[in-house]
């Protein structure tokens, strides 16, 4: 028997669920310290983190059935709403066909210095500069976590790790890798060195093939924004890279990118 606080949902206008209300709207204004989460394999790592809190659950009716697992693993002092679909659709502003939501609390942000003190003597970084597409985000997350990543740092430009589509495409390990903002790329790069950090630039341009990379025991992959890339001086003070193709193609999207170095940096540690 699930130990689940649920409580029935019958009217849009319930002031209990006001959190899930106008979802896209609220994306993009703000969540005042919190974030949504989506779909199941996501709540299941929000409820194994901790590095986050629910708060509060959201699904539809007819999911129940299939989540004892998670329901098990929800303390009776997190509500879990239930809804019918027309009612979760109606409160969420349009059709949620994963019906599976819940409300996450941030925790207070960490310093990056703060963070890569605390990196293992073996390491490997990902470094972001004006990433601020909300996909790209979340696929290069979702790479972070799959070639063993110890942390992600990203600069003001880049857009929020927590907002929903990014966790959802980074299919929860933007609650799972750590991560830091930094005022931006030259300062980034200056706090991963006085951690003895060697840093590879990735561009197409790059001066050195991936796959002739020595990584050392700490190293980091620095990462710029589709079109304009990484700025001009990083380039210039750091070794660059490039992942070789066709001569007649240009480049690949920055997050698939991502995976191609993340698995060659994974693979070849000193």
């Amino acid at each position: 028997m699930s130990k689940a606080n649920i409580i029935r949902i019958d009217s849009v206008d319930d002031e209990r669920i006001a959190a899930y209300r106008d979802v896209r709207e609220r994306d993009l204004v703000g969540r005042q310290g919190r974030f949504i989460a989506e779909g199941r394999v996501v709540l299941n790592v929000l409820f194994a983190s901790s590095r986050f809190a629910a708060e509060s659950v959201f699904l539809r009716e007819n999911r129940l059935a299939g989540l004892e697992d998670l329901l098990e693993r929800i303390d009776d002092d997190i509500p879990v709403y239930v809804a019918s679909g027309d009612v979760m659709d109606g409160i969420a502003g349009f059709h949620m066909h994963r019906g599976i939501l819940a409300i996450g609390r941030r925790t207070q942000e960490e310093d990056a210095a703060a963070l890569l003190a605390k990196m293992p003597p073996a390491a490997l970084v990902v470094a972001l500069c004006g990433i601020a597409n909300h996909d790209n985000m979340g696929a290069i997350f979702r790479n972070a976590a799959a070639f063993g990543a110890d942390a992600v740092l990203f600069d003001q430009t880049c857009c929020d790790p927590l907002y929903r589509k990014a966790i959802r495409v980074s299919v929860g390990a933007a609650l799972k890798v750590p991560f830091a903002k930094i005022e931006n790329g030259t300062a980034m790069v200056e706090a991963l060195e006085s951690e003895g950090f060697d840093i590879v630039a990735l561009s197409p341009a790059g001066r050195i093939d991936i796959c002739a990379v020595k990584r050392g025991r700490r190293c980091a992959l620095l990462l710029g924004a589709e079109g304009p890339g990484l700025p001009g001086d990083l380039l210039e003070r750091l070794p660059s890279v490039r992942i070789s193709m066709r001569e007649d193609f240009d480049s690949l999207n920055v997050a698939a990118a991502s995976a191609i170095a993340l698995h060659r940096l994974w693979q070849a540690p000193e």
